[in-house]
């Protein structure tokens, strides 16, 4: 064979967009072949609002992990990217850049505005789909969806129309979630309670009889809607009050006091002020007392006709100010204590939330929940790790009503019309051309200004994209989907939803297996902010170490059940391993000029004569990589990425790289041209299965190096021997399996004794300070004649691999240093090769100064230390003492021996 030459240094950039092209350019990413085991996975869709964040970069290598795997398994495999029209957050985007101009959406009017929002998705689309190529992600484009496709608006159409049908979406005034400053409602689960800095403001309603009750509030500004004062009915304090008037502060208006168990004795006063039409606990008072309910606050959030003319129109913080001012002026302010509560703000913009009376569209939530429930109790969902499924169980169980509409302008429109002639209501699948109920032509029509919230289309994701409502040739091949990878922080926005969706649309669970992932964070465990300073940005990572680097560290470090912790500099992790896979393919590409590939034959063996069968070294190898093969199997059927990643890292840079290709040379050193033939054979067969291993971390260097394998060369000799060919592309190889014939415990047995030895040599030297390139006499001492006999079979290799002169079986120890293994002592003789004099001089000074050391320790741990330090330092403090003993009792050893 030719000598096959990689570049001499590993460098990404030189290959990662070449290789990426090939793959999608080739059609490898669609699922082409003919099995009927599929494997399904929809993308959590970005907002297409900005860029990718590094959050994003690791559940898009979660998926891509997985997805490869199964691919390289046979299975016929789909992955369906997209992204989402996210409502707020787009409206915001275009919103801020035209009030740079001076305007406002209104300006422009809603389709223009529309025609804009189009535009800057686009310009996003773009810069997401990019970021995704880089990352690597085997998606398969011609399937992409977005949540404002032509497809995706049917099937919105569809579900709130058989919805409505069902019963299950109504219209009402009801006190929802507003924020004034993406100006339109939430739902709850859109709401984020923060600790806040507040205060509560002690104020005296006066009774008509000329008394006084004092209140205590965080909101003094909302008086103004208050329409009752609340009392425990069992609360002796107030019973000559029940059922007499008191006077509204500021106002010249008087309401009742009312009685009710909501109201905690305990707390404050034991009154509360009750405001129905701005706070939710005081809305459930209000519908059980049928009171008045007055709104105080316009859409904007400033306050309107209701209050006193002196205080319309200022915001909720300015009457606030100007409320208390008046309350003090007239007496009717008691104090003011400082304290601090959780306040609800906007997921999206941070905005405190106003609770605001308004006409909005819901969805019953309880009927599909308990669907959803009772999915998860048979077992049809699986969550990783199991700890989710008591959250998925409470949010279930307390699941409130869904506020769908918003007051937006981008998104989905509520397909529902009002007849101007006969006050109907058309809800209805396809824009109406009349109205069924009188007749009139649609000039006379008006549909709903309002949008659906963005989650009313992504939760119709799995099946959407499918192609349904429509029975699509996917659908029926893909769905339901396989498995769901998200992270934590959108389990009821998204994850519930979609469960609830796939049962009440589809009669089954959109996915089995339900992987939630931890976030990324910084070293310090906060999360990445622009604020903090201390987010990542995927593509600068990729610029500096690639897209395998990556991949790889974050799969590593992704730990089920935990957050990621990570910086810049931990990314040379996965960039140190893919050049260390990079630096050893190169070492064995370099060894093919002028050798012949042999068809190895796994049955056969060298002791036997057989010059195309495997060594003793060779069936280790076997064993390790078929090892390897069944935790990687076990760890991503498990979603445990970590374990998997700590697999190929143990087996390709310890067992291969260090041992094996290590190994190897004692045939090219000493064999003759059939042995280095048969040991470049089975060495290149070994790197071939290890880069099938490791490509679902880290796809294109291996993807790279699998290309400038002699492939035809491979095939052909695996040919004769009935093993399976190379396929042109390493995306679709088949990934190695665990198989019972490579399995070899007799040589796995020998040769873990034989690393035993040799660690425990390289070991004695290191902590003697002996160089490791020092040819030395060994003498071992074993216990079994067996051990004697695995050592003298393995002879030439321990030489090679312990770096030694010699060995033999005496039991000479003599002016030696010792060790002790597994069965077995090994000496290794100094005279003649080290200056005995000096080195126990170094022994004695080690010993004096572990002493001192060990002096101090006890001293410590006898003193005050011990009792008041905690019981994990104390603990360690002492494992420091113990080594120390250990380390000195080791050097005296030595010393006496010597």
């Amino acid at each position: 064979m030719k000598k096959i030459e990689l570049e001499k240094a590993y460098n990404p950039k030189d290959f990662e967009e070449r290789i990426y092209s090939q793959w999608e350019k080739g059609g490898y990413f669609s699922p082409t072949n003919a099995s009927d085991d599929t494997f399904t996975v929809v993308i959590p869709p970005p907002n297409v609002t900005g860029v990718l964040h590094i959050g994003h970069a690791l559940n898009n290598c979660l998926q891509d992990i997985v997805v490869r795997y199964h691919r390289m398994c046979g299975k016929r495999t789909l992955w369906v990217p997209g992204t989402d029209h996210a409502g707020i957050a787009t409206q915001n985007v275009v919103e801020r850049r035209l009030k740079k101009e001076g305007k406002s959406r209104f300006d422009l009017g809603r389709e223009k505005f529309v025609e804009q929002t189009w535009k800057v998705k686009d310009e996003h689309h773009k810069i997401i789909s990019n970021q995704l190529r880089k990352i690597g992600v085997s998606v398969d484009w011609d399937r992409e969806r977005f949540t404002l496709d032509e497809g995706l608006s049917k099937a919105v159409r569809e579900v709130f129309v058989t919805l409505y049908e069902r019963g299950l979406i109504y219209r009402g005034n009801y006190l929802v979630n507003r924020c004034v400053c993406c100006g339109t409602a939430l739902a709850d689960d859109e709401v984020e309670h923060e600790e806040t800095e507040g205060a509560m403001y002690h104020i005296f309603y006066e009774t008509e009889e000329g008394g006084k009750i004092e209140i205590a509030t965080t909101r003094p500004e909302t008086l103004f809607g208050d329409t009752a004062v609340a009392v425990h009915p069992e609360d002796e304090r107030y019973k000559n009050l029940i059922g007499k008037r008191v006077k509204l502060p500021l106002t010249d208006k008087t309401i009742p006091v009312v009685t009710d168990e909501y109201v905690d004795r305990e707390f404050g006063t034991g009154v509360v002020k009750i405001t129905p039409a701005h706070d939710p606990n005081d809305w459930e008072v209000g519908k059980r007392h049928n009171l008045d309910v007055v709104n105080i606050m316009n859409p904007a959030g400033t306050l309107n006709e209701n209050v006193p003319e002196k205080y319309r129109g200022l915001t909720m913080a300015q009457a606030r100010k100007a409320a208390v001012a008046d309350l003090e002026e007239v007496g009717l302010l008691k104090e003011i204590k400082k304290i601090t509560h959780s306040v609800g703000h906007c997921y999206r913009c941070h905005t405190v939330i106003e609770p605001f009376l308004s006409k909005q569209w819901f969805v019953k939530m309880q009927p599909l929940a308990e669907k959803a429930l009772a999915a998860w109790k048979n077992g049809e969902i699986v969550f990783y790790p199991k700890k989710w499924e008591n959250t998925y169980k409470h949010w279930m169980e307390n699941i409130r009503d869904w506020c769908i509409s918003r007051q937006l302008w981008w998104g989905h429109r509520i397909p529902v019309w009002y007849c101007e002639k006969c006050g109907e209501m058309i809800v209805s699948r396809e824009d109406p051309e009349t109205c069924p109920h009188c007749g009139s032509d649609k000039s006379a029509l008006s549909q709903d200004e309002d949008v659906l919230d963005t989650w009313f289309s992504s939760w119709l994701w799995p099946f959407s994209t499918l192609g349904w409502p429509e029975k699509t040739p996917d659908f029926k091949d893909f769905y339901p989907t396989t498995a769901l990878v998200t992270a934590y922080d959108i389990i009821f926005f998204w994850v519930s939803r979609m469960i609830m969706a796939g049962l009440e649309f589809t009669g089954k669970v959109p996915f089995r297996d339900i992987y939630i992932h931890g976030l990324v964070r910084d070293k310090k465990g906060r999360k990445m902010s622009k604020s903090l300073g201390n987010g990542i940005d995927p593509l600068d990572i990729i610029n500096e170490y690639g897209a395998d680097a990556q991949k790889f560290t974050l799969a590593f470090l992704c730990a089920q059940g935990q957050d990621v912790l990570i910086d810049n500099e931990s990314f040379k992790l996965g960039s140190r391993f893919a050049n260390k896979i990079w630096n050893a393919s190169r070492y064995i590409l370099l060894n093919l000029e002028g050798r012949t590939l042999l068809p190895i034959d796994e049955k056969l063996l060298v002791e036997d004569g057989c010059k195309n069968g495997l060594s003793s070294l060779d069936r280790w190898i076997f064993s390790r990589l078929n090892f390897c093969a069944k935790k990687i199997n076990n760890a991503l059927t498990g979603y445990r990425y970590n374990e998997g990643a700590s697999a190929l890292y143990d087996f390709f840079w310890n067992d291969f790289c260090d041992w094996y290709v290590e190994g190897t040379k004692l045939s090219f050193r000493n064999g003759d041209d059939d042995e280095k033939d048969r040991a470049v054979s089975v060495l290149l067969n070994v790197l071939e299965q290890s880069l099938r291993l490791l490509h679902p971390y880290l796809p294109f260097v291996t993807e790279e190096i699998y290309q400038k394998l002699p492939l035809s060369e491979i095939s052909e000799a695996r040919k004769k021997v009935g093993s399976s060919e190379c396929a042109k592309m390493l995306i679709v190889c088949q990934y190695p399996q665990w198989r019972e014939e490579r399995e070899f415990p007799q040589d796995s047995e020998e040769f873990n004794l034989l690393q035993d030895l040799i660690v425990k040599v390289r070991a004695l030297r290191a902590e003697c300070g002996i160089s490791a390139d020092l040819k030395l006499h060994c003498s071992i001492k074993c216990a079994e004649k067996e051990t004697e006999g695995i050592f003298t079979k393995y002879h030439d290799l321990i030489l090679l691999l312990a770096n030694l002169k010699d060995i033999d079986f005496s039991c000479d120890s003599d002016k030696s240093i010792g060790t002790v293994g597994s069965g077995f002592e090994a000496f290794l003789h100094l005279e003649g090769s080290v200056d005995l004099q000096q080195l126990k001089a170094r022994f004695r000074k080690e010993i004096s100064d572990e002493s001192a050391y060990c002096e101090k320790l006890t001293a410590k741990l006898s003193g005050k230390f011990a009792e008041h330090a905690t019981p994990e330092v104390v603990a360690a403090e002492r494992e420091k003492l113990q080594n120390a003993q250990i380390r000195i009792e080791k050097l005296q050893q030595h010393l006496k021996r010597l």
